[in-house]
């Protein structure tokens, strides 16, 4: 397969390439394609469930819940930009892909996720740490506001990083040791010196990902010096609502395959479980729209 090179008579380039994928045993794909199967369903029935949980139900109609719920449209989307190809690979062994478009959406997704993580932790922050001042500070024209950024800061950041690698000339082989397009083990692949693409690349991704991480340290350490003041019943409501922040990291900057499984397949299923099984406003407003279908 390595070399069945698709190239682009006029530029010289690759324009398909060839994954790895997980294993070469027919077995462990078989295996494989059943677990990653189910998980796959059971991120979509449960983040759509949370979104439509927080649609129809009006007194979850607050900021932290509006978050959620774009948390869980991103989770969808993230999942879907690699799963279902990574399926198609184990089931029909068809693992030839156009990069451009993978490669865009998942440096989207991953970026918007971080960046939602982080108003999230600053939601919280403000709702801890000044709460006379929540309403003013958090209104829904700011949120609508703080989420049109992250998407238009995700569109930029995912603009750069596939220009700078689609620039490159890929004349030589076109195999990609993983199941997943993604940066680094695409510009091995180039036939040109990727040194200065390199640094700009790392460069653009670790500005977002310090100043996010710096970001979320610092929301979450004020929080928790705060909460000392606080009874045990509002500490342990305000720890259950900054749970799942820390439980969906960035995707995009893994590079060893079980971890990019981890984080493409487990972390948007982990979503939804933490939040139905930790967050009871959201379980009694599950349990009451059930009642609602079954009364209708």
């Amino acid at each position: 397969r390595g070399n069945n090179i698709n190239t682009d008579k006029d530029f010289g380039i690759v324009t398909q390439f060839v994954f790895l994928g997980l294993t070469d045993n027919w077995v462990l794909e078989i295996l494989f394609f059943m677990a990653f199967s189910a998980m796959y369903v059971l991120t979509l029935r449960g983040n759509i469930l949370i979104m439509v949980t927080i649609v129809f139900t009006p007194c979850l109609s607050t900021p932290m819940y509006f978050f959620l719920s774009n948390l869980s449209f991103i989770d969808i989307c993230h999942s879907s930009v690699t799963v279902p190809k990574m399926l198609e690979g184990l089931l029909f062994d068809r693992k030839t892909i156009s990069c451009i478009a993978q490669l865009f959406f998942l440096h989207l997704f991953a970026c918007a996720e971080i960046l939602l993580l982080t108003i999230m932790a600053y939601d919280r922050y403000v709702a801890i740490c000044a709460p006379l001042h929540y309403p003013n500070v958090m209104n829904m024209r700011v949120c609508v506001q703080l989420v049109f950024v992250l998407w238009l800061a995700g569109t930029v950041h995912s603009l750069v990083q596939t220009f700078l690698t689609i620039r490159l000339s890929y004349c030589g082989p076109n195999v990609i040791d993983s199941y997943f397009c993604n940066v680094p083990p695409v510009i091995k692949l180039a036939c040109t010196d990727t040194c200065l693409t390199g640094i700009l690349i790392v460069s653009n991704r670790g500005t977002i990902s310090l100043s996010c991480f710096l970001a979320l340290v610092a929301s979450y350490t004020i929080i928790l010096f705060s909460l000392r003041k606080q009874s045990a019943e509002g500490r342990r409501k305000a720890l259950s609502t900054c749970l799942a922040h820390f439980m969906v990291p960035d995707t995009s900057f893994s590079t060893d395959k079980l971890v990019s499984v981890f984080y493409t397949v487990v972390t948007p299923l982990l979503n939804p479980f933490i939040d139905t099984l930790r967050n009871e406003e959201i379980k009694s407003a599950m349990k009451h729209l059930r009642q609602r279908r079954v009364f209708s």
